[in-house]
């Protein structure tokens, strides 16, 4: 089997993947298209072949027109089985499995051969939930895939740690294809659009028969201008009552739960510190790849405030932590990571230049009584590397050393 030229490794992804190899349970890896899915499945075939030579691995990408004649799960199932050898593992890889309707029934019956050792993607958050949940509840295992972070994206552009490198990350992102194009705005622009259209069309309009894709276009923008804010969907309903367009509530939440499950945006909810519970409404919503935000409304050096937010963001979930919005009584913490019983609390600030911005941004965190990590995260070199016990890191430093 040849596999593309350029193949560089994430073994991040890998390490976490391995323990569940040759194990009798769906390995699914989700996430945004273009973000590198199909590449890790490359790697694994790599690595099983090196291990195995004579591995029998079975493959179907739903992107690629050889496999256009599978168009349904029987389909589906029945190449497969044509494929499959009794008397030794079979190694299945599934490509964009969620273009096939009942995919989720195929997947449970190769489960029943525990020689079978399956590894599926998909670019849809909902293809986890419902009949696939059911189907093979306690038989599957989610590995999200993200961009590319800060310090991957130095790898595979050969780049050094520096302040240039870090501009042309936030600038375009960290789609894994870039390191096929020089990293200037006229080619780098020309993709992400073909990226962007893809996304909002195939994984939007045509999944969920969108009528409105004009509201769509609209919303997206206004995501885009408001990372970090707090989203109310009865005010862009209200708002948009003022301009002579009507557009209820409901579809404002429908058509932005769309576009999470297509992982363009990532919601994360509000957390009350006090309470320990959950609010009901009004959360934020922040871009899983800054490139593709940038396409929206273009790079704005006015940004850089929310940008170096989405950042910060985009890394604590790149390193698998669950992500909320703190409140401490009338204070808002940023971000709350928690991750195998551990967690971390971030502000994030533009710069702090004078006590007075150092014992606002770092307030908030003092009021916060517990041992666990307190950091606080500025675009400028620091004043100091703590702050009665809090830390302050750079955005450059903290993307490279958190």
């Amino acid at each position: 089997m040849e596999f593309p030229k350029t193949l560089i490794k994430r073994n991040g992804y890998i390490e976490r993947i391995k323990p569940f190899m040759r194990k009798n349970i769906a390995k699914v890896l989700t996430g945004q298209r273009r973000v590198g899915k199909s590449f890790l499945l490359y790697q694994l075939m790599e690595q099983l072949l090196v291990e195995e030579p004579d591995a029998n691995i079975i493959y179907i990408n739903f992107e690629d027109f050889a496999f256009s004649h599978i168009q349904t799960a029987e389909d589906m199932h029945v190449y497969i089985m044509s494929k499959v050898r009794k008397e030794k593992y079979n190694y299945i890889f599934i490509d964009e499995i969620q273009e096939i309707v009942n995919f989720e029934r195929v997947v449970r019956s190769l489960l029943l051969n525990e020689n079978n050792d399956v590894y599926i993607t998909g670019s849809n958050a909902k293809m986890l939930s419902g009949e696939l949940a059911t189907y093979l509840s306690g038989r599957y295992i989610e590995f999200p895939v993200y961009s590319l972070s800060y310090l991957e994206f130095l790898d595979f552009h050969k780049l050094e740690n520096n302040n240039e490198s870090l501009y042309l990350y936030s600038r375009y992102g960290g789609l894994p294809y870039l390191v096929n194009l020089p990293l200037k705005d006229e080619t780098v622009n020309e993709y992400l659009k073909s990226v962007y259209s893809t996304i909002v069309f195939r994984d939007v309009v045509s999944r969920y028969n969108l009528r409105n894709s004009s509201f769509l276009e609209k919303l997206i923008q206004f995501l885009s201008e408001n990372i970090g804010n707090l989203f109310s969907a009865k005010n862009i309903s209200d708002y948009l009552k003022s301009q002579h367009s009507t557009i209820s509530v409901n579809q404002i939440q429908n058509y932005t739960e769309y576009l999470n499950n297509a992982f363009l945006i990532h919601r994360v909810r509000r957390y009350d510190l006090i309470g320990k519970r959950l609010f009901e409404i009004g959360e934020k919503y922040y871009f899983e790849n800054m490139g593709l935000r940038n396409i929206v409304i273009g790079y704005r050096i006015t940004d850089r405030a929310k940008i170096l937010e989405n950042l910060v963001y985009s890394h604590l979930l790149y390193r698998g932590y669950d992500i909320k919005i703190g409140y401490y009584g009338d204070k808002e913490i940023d971000f709350i990571g928690e991750k195998d019983n551990e967690k971390v609390y971030i502000q994030v600030a533009l710069k702090i230049d004078n006590e007075v911005t150092a014992e606002r941004e770092f307030g908030n965190l003092l009021k916060i009584q517990d041992n666990y990590p307190k950091i606080v995260v500025t675009e400028d070199a620091f004043i100091g590397n703590s702050y009665e016990g809090i830390r302050h890191q750079s955005i450059g430093d903290f993307l490279s050393n958190f």
